[in-house]
């Protein structure tokens, strides 16, 4: 049977990440150009709280599949499985689960350090505005998607685990010899 309070824990875990990575989406660094003479001009930052925000995310993130891997045994540790469906579809989610979190951890990592990127230049003598760096809208966004479908094929795969750990496979001796 699985256990409620590990799916409870784990669903709060993600749920807390797929609200930092919407935050920070909504409050990536925005830029604007300042002129400080007629002939230079620079780039100046807003506060950097979606980098934060991105890391946060992905802290919570992977403490909720390190969570789920240590209570389930990572599917390699422990005595073998009965081959079943229940099985096979646990591998198939195991995997899955594994793709989607890499996804996600990788989107939340890079939004945060290009979000922290900030150029440092500025531009004398031209009529060309500095260039102004900033993150694309998308990456966090991308990142929360990825959590939720790391949310919902991790505690499948916990649930089809269980039952695959549950499952007793019929013991049929084969032909038997009886009395006549």
């Amino acid at each position: 049977m699985a256990s409620v309070m590990l799916l409870f824990v784990v669903f709060v875990f993600d749920l807390i990440a797929f609200g930092l990575a919407v935050a920070a989406e909504q409050r990536r660094t925005t830029w604007q150009i300042v002129n400080e003479s007629r002939d230079s001009s620079y780039c100046v930052y807003e506060k950097d709280i979606a980098t934060g925000l991105g890391i946060g995310s992905f802290l919570i993130l992977l403490a909720s599949q390190l969570f789920l891997m240590v209570a389930s045994r990572c599917l390699c540790c422990g005595r073998a499985l009965t081959p079943s469906g229940s099985r096979s579809c646990a591998i198939l989610l195991f995997i899955t689960t594994w793709v989607f979190f890499f996804i996600a951890e990788v989107c939340l990592l890079a939004g945060s350090v290009q979000n922290a990127y900030h150029t440092k230049y500025r531009v004398y003598l031209g009529n060309t505005a500095p260039s102004c760096r900033s993150l694309r809208k998308g990456v966090f966004g991308a990142g929360a998607a990825f959590i939720v479908l790391t949310g919902i094929v991790s505690e499948l795969y916990y649930v089809c685990l269980a039952r695959a750990k549950d499952f007793e496979a019929p013991r049929d001796p084969g032909i038997r010899m009886s009395s006549l």
